[in-house]
């Protein structure tokens, strides 16, 4: 049985990178009596892969790892025993089966992500910078230089920007994610505020992941889907 569970990653948890967050479901997993499958050969090791690992200082409410168990837990009563044994900052708020296969693993499915980004305090700026937005996304072409693995490269952006509002201090964005096209929700403020003549400070951004998505639109249509929508609960 495959099964996916979401968690968030708050407070002083959003400094461990990806490498530390899987030895803790490691541990997790292990303390909390769930079933979970190894793999087969002279060192075997948990069956789990993670949808897309979050940077390190970034919040999440929404984080996803797949994992296959050797038999059956209810949802509720996995939630308990994860939740129980684990930190009130790596909460454990969902638990679903999902389909066989492949091509349903967390990893490949992601397409785009939700994002809340705000300014840290004493790094506000000193003008209404909601005022400019609706013009800023406006644009057909938001040029950027990005750092590939060899080199840097000229790119549009915008089209990776697939949704956008602002309210109240903070920026909620909807962008492409995944191994294909990956869009960092900081990039995008970095360049609206060079628009507006203002060089960014380092570390100026509290960003918070808030959903991750599949596409299963058909035909160029896009139709995206959160990761925990793809499963169903095990009663």
């Amino acid at each position: 049985m495959k099964v996916r569970i979401r968690f968030s990653k708050k407070g002083s948890m959003k400094f461990i990178g990806h490498l530390d967050v899987m030895r803790y479901f490691q541990k997790l997993i292990r303390r909390a009596d769930i079933d979970v499958a190894y793999t087969e050969g002279i060192h075997p090791h948990m069956i789990m892969s993670f949808a897309s690992p979050l940077g390190i200082g970034l919040t999440s409410d929404a984080e996803y790892m797949d994992i296959e168990l050797r038999s059956s837990i209810s949802s509720a009563e996995a939630i308990r025993r994860l939740n129980q044994t684990g930190t009130d900052e790596m909460m454990v708020t969902g638990f679903v089966q999902i389909p066989e296969g492949k091509a349903n693993k967390a990893m490949t499915l992601v397409t785009a992500a939700d994002y809340e980004l705000g300014f840290r305090a004493g790094h506000i700026p000193d003008f209404n910078w909601e005022d400019g937005l609706s013009d800023f996304f406006q644009q057909t072409d938001l040029l950027v230089m990005k750092k590939t693995k060899h080199s840097e490269k000229e790119v549009n952006i915008r089209p990776l920007i697939y949704d956008w509002s602002a309210s109240s201090g903070a920026l909620y964005l909807k962008l492409a994610a995944g191994s294909t096209e990956n869009l960092k929700p900081g990039l995008i403020m970095d360049t609206y505020l060079r628009q507006r003549n203002m060089e960014p400070e380092p570390f100026s951004y509290a960003i918070n992941r808030r959903e991750i998505y599949a596409d299963i639109g058909e035909n160029g249509q896009r139709n995206l889907i959160s990761l925990y929508d793809l499963g169903t609960e095990i009663v």
